[in-house]
C-alpha cells in the first residue's frame, strides 16, 4: 500500500510533461494554465486509493485519475465564467487571462481528453463510462439547481442537500467507485465505497459552510462571513430559515440588503445561533461523517487496506479550514 504522498508522487511523475497538444496555442495555453495551478488533487487521489484498497495495481489507475482531474478543472473553467470569478487557486482564472471565448473553448476541448484517458483499459470501458457519464450529468444538474436557488427566497434542507450531493459529492464518490472497478471489486463493495465518498463529501461541504461563518480567519485563509455577504443560501442559511419564526425570517431577509458588512455578518450569525442552525449544522456534518465511516467499515477488505482512506476521512473531518 502506498501513502497519499506516494500516490501523488506517482501521479505527478506520470503527468509531469505536457499531456495536451500544443497547437493551436490559443486553444491549449488556457488548458495548460488551469492544469498548472494545481489544487489538492483529491479526486485523482481518491481514485488511486480506491483502486489500491481493493488490491488493484495503481499503475492502471493513473490515466483514469488524470481523466477525473481534467474533468474537475473543466468544470472550474466554466464555473468561473458563470460566477465572474477572477481568481482561481491564487492565479488569474482562465477567462480573466485569455478572454471568455478562449475559456469556453478550452473547457470544451478538455472533455475529449477526459474520455481519452478514462478509456485506456479496454475491458472496463463499459462500466467506467456508465459511472462517469451518470456522474457528469448529475454535476451539471447540481450546477443548475444552485443557479435556480439564487432566485428563490426559501430552499428546503432536502433540496440543498441534493444540490451539494450532485454538485460536489457525486464526483468524489465516483472516483472511489472507478478505482474499485479497476481493481475488480464486487458490486456490493463498489456501492459501499461510493456511499462512503458521497456521505464524506456531504459532510465536507456542510463543514465548509460552517467554517465560512464560524471558522478562525487565520486558519480559513479568507474573511469570515464571506458567504453571508454574498447572500449565499448555505446549509446554515436554509436551516435557519426553516427553523425561524416569522420575525426571524423577516430579519434574515432584511439582512440581504444591509450595506454595513460587519453589521450584516453579526446579524445573520446571531440568527443562526438563535434558531439553532449553528448546532444543527455541526450535528448534521457529524452524522454524515459517521454514516460514511460505517459504509467504509462494511467493505469486505481488511482493516489495513481501509486504513489510508480512514486516515484521509479523519483528516477531512478534523479540519479547521
Amino acid at each position: 500500500m502506498h501513502s497519499a504522498q506516494q500516490l501523488l508522487a506517482l501521479y505527478d511523475e506520470r503527468f509531469s510533461n505536457n499531456n495536451f497538444h500544443t497547437h493551436p496555442s490559443g486553444l491549449y495555453e488556457p488548458v495548460n494554465h488551469i492544469m498548472s495551478i494545481k489544487g489538492k488533487r483529491i479526486r485523482p487521489l481518491l481514485l488511486m486509493m480506491g483502486c489500491e484498497m481493493f488490491g488493484g495495481d495503481v499503475i492502471h489507475a493513473l490515466d483514469p485519475a488524470f481523466a477525473v482531474e481534467v474533468f474537475h478543472n473543466f468544470t472550474l473553467v466554466h464555473d468561473d465564467i458563470m460566477d465572474n470569478g477572477d481568481i482561481r487557486r491564487g492565479a488569474p482564472s482562465v477567462h480573466k487571462l485569455y478572454g471568455i471565448n478562449a475559456a469556453i473553448l478550452a473547457g470544451d476541448v478538455m472533455i475529449p481528453y477526459v474520455y481519452k484517458h478514462l478509456t485506456v483499459l479496454p475491458t472496463l470501458i463499459g462500466p467506467m463510462l456508465e459511472v462517469f457519464n451518470t456522474t457528469a450529468i448529475e454535476i451539471f444538474e447540481g450546477q443548475q439547481l444552485d443557479i435556480d436557488f439564487e432566485k428563490r427566497t426559501e430552499v428546503s434542507e432536502a433540496e440543498y442537500l441534493k444540490m451539494i450531493e450532485y454538485k460536489t459529492s457525486v464526483l468524489l464518490a465516483a472516483c472511489l467507485q472507478l478505482g474499485a472497478i479497476i481493481a475488480g471489486a464486487t458490486e456490493q463493495d463498489q456501492r459501499l465505497v461510493y456511499d462512503f465518498g458521497l456521505k464524506l463529501g456531504l459532510s465536507f461541504q456542510i463543514m465548509d459552510d460552517y467554517l465560512d461563518a464560524y471558522g478562525e480567519q487565520d486558519k480559513v485563509g479568507k474573511r469570515i462571513g464571506g458567504d453571508i455577504l454574498m447572500n449565499m443560501k448555505t446549509y446554515l442559511y436554509v436551516t435557519a430559515f426553516s427553523k425561524a419564526d416569522a420575525d426571524q425570517r423577516t430579519q434574515l431577509l432584511a439582512a440581504f440588503n444591509e450595506t454595513d458588512e460587519d453589521k450584516k455578518i453579526a446579524t445573520v450569525k446571531s440568527l443562526f445561533d438563535a434558531t439553532g442552525a449553528r448546532q444543527h449544522t455541526l450535528d448534521r456534518a457529524g452524522q454524515l461523517y459517521k454514516e460514511a465511516m460505517l459504509s467504509l467499515e462494511k467493505t469486505s477488505v481488511s482493516a489495513e487496506q481501509k486504513a489510508p482512506l480512514m486516515s484521509l476521512a479523519q483528516m477531512i473531518s478534523d479540519r479547521q479550514f
